[in-house]
C-alpha cells in the first residue's frame, strides 16, 4: 500500500470540502476501499482519505412519519437486526442480513453498498493492469474476455476526459440497490434528494451520480403497501461470503401493482416493466409467473459465458412470484 494522509471528518460541510481537494476520497466502513488501495487499482491514486465515519448522528435509523429513515453510515449488521427495519420493511432488513460475511456487515454501511465500485476483476485487476474503459482507458475488457459475471442487457456508454465515447459492462452488484428501488425510496445527499432509480450511473471511475464533494447521508423509504409486501433473493455461487452474482426485489400493493428489480444484470439496477406490466392488477397464478418471468428477461443479449443469467432471471421471477 503506498503512503496517504488522512483526515477526521466532523461534520458534513468539513468532509465536503475536503473531497473537493484533489485525489481525496471519502471512506466509511472501509470495506470496499482498503481492498483497492492494496491492490493498488487506481490510475492515480489517492492523496488523502477523509473519513466520514466521525461524523456524528448519521447512523441512525428511525420512523419520521410515513418515512423510514436511515442514516448512510448506519451498518448492514444494524439494519438486519433493528425492530423497526424488520416490522415495516423486513425486506431491508433481509436484504442487509445476506449481504456479505457476518463480520463485515458490523462495519459495512448502507451508504458503501449503494457507492461501491463495480467488481469487474479487470477494473479491479492487481497494479492496475487493465487501462479499462471505466478508468478512462480505450476499452472493456470484458466485452471480448471473460465475462461470465457481467451484463446480459447491453453496456453502459459515457464519456471520457477526452469527450470521446466509451461502453462498459460490468454490472452492479450493490446489495440494497434493488430493495430501495422496488420500495420507491429516495437517497438525500449534501445537495439534493434523489429517487433511487437515478442514483446509479456509470462513468470513470463511479458508479453513481454523485458529484465531486457530495456525500449520500440519507436514505428515505416510504412506508406504504409495497414495503409490506416484498421479497427478497438472491444468487451466489458462494453463498453468502460472495457478492450476489443476481439478485431481486419484488414488491406489491394491496392493487396488485408490482415493481420487480434485478441487480448483477445490468450496467445499473434493472426495472422489469414488461413484467410489471403483465401482472398489473393480477392475482398471481403458476401460469403468469412464468410469463412474468419471460417477460422480465425479454430483450436480454447475453455472451457465451453468462447466458445462464437469462435462465435465472426466468427462474427467479417465477419462484419469487409464487412465494410473494
Amino acid at each position: 500500500m503506498r503512503a496517504f494522509d488522512y483526515m477526521n471528518a466532523y461534520t458534513l460541510s468539513e468532509a465536503a470540502d475536503a473531497l473537493m481537494k484533489d485525489g481525496a476520497v471519502a471512506i466509511a466502513g472501509g470495506g470496499d476501499l482498503m481492498g483497492a488501495l492494496k491492490d493498488n487499482i487506481f490510475p492515480v491514486y489517492p492523496k488523502t482519505l477523509v473519513n466520514i465515519m466521525t461524523i456524528a448522528d448519521m447512523d441512525y435509523i428511525k420512523i419520521d412519519g410515513d418515512m423510514l429513515k436511515i442514516g448512510a453510515l448506519a451498518t448492514l449488521a444494524d439494519i438486519s437486526r433493528n425492530p423497526l427495519v424488520g416490522e415495516r420493511a423486513h425486506i431491508i432488513a433481509q436484504a442487509a442480513g445476506k449481504a456479505s460475511s457476518p463480520s463485515l456487515r458490523e462495519t459495512t454501511t448502507i451508504g458503501g453498498n449503494l457507492c461501491q465500485m463495480p467488481r469487474c476483476w479487470y477494473y479491479r485487476k492487481l497494479n492496475n493492469r487493465f487501462d479499462c474503459a471505466r478508468k478512462g482507458g480505450e476499452r472493456c475488457f470484458a466485452l471480448t474476455g471473460d465475462n461470465r459475471y457481467h451484463s446480459v442487457f447491453g453496456g453502459a456508454s459515457f464519456e471520457i476526459a477526452s469527450g470521446e465515447k466509451r461502453a462498459c459492462i460490468a454490472v452492479n452488484q450493490g446489495e440494497l440497490a434493488p430493495v430501495l428501488i422496488a420500495l420507491g425510496a429516495k437517497l438525500k445527499t449534501t445537495h439534493r434528494l434523489i429517487d433511487a432509480a437515478d442514483f446509479f450511473s456509470v462513468g470513470v471511475m463511479t458508479s453513481t451520480i454523485l458529484s465531486r464533494g457530495e456525500i449520500l447521508n440519507e436514505i428515505q423509504i416510504p412506508l406504504s403497501d409495497f414495503a409490506q409486501k416484498s421479497r427478497y433473493k438472491r444468487f451466489a455461487f458462494r453463498k453468502s461470503i460472495d457478492f450476489p452474482v443476481i439478485n431481486l426485489a419484488i414488491a406489491a400493493d394491496k392493487a396488485n401493482n408490482y415493481r420487480i428489480c434485478l441487480g448483477g444484470i445490468a450496467p445499473v439496477p434493472y426495472r422489469a416493466h414488461k413484467a410489471e406490466a403483465l401482472l398489473e392488477g393480477c392475482e398471481i397464478t403458476p401460469e403468469l409467473a412464468e410469463k412474468a418471468g419471460l417477460a422480465a428477461a425479454d430483450g436480454a443479449k447475453p455472451h457465451e459465458a453468462n447466458a445462464y443469467k437469462t435462465q435465472l432471471i426466468k427462474t427467479l421471477v417465477k419462484r419469487e412470484l409464487l412465494e410473494l
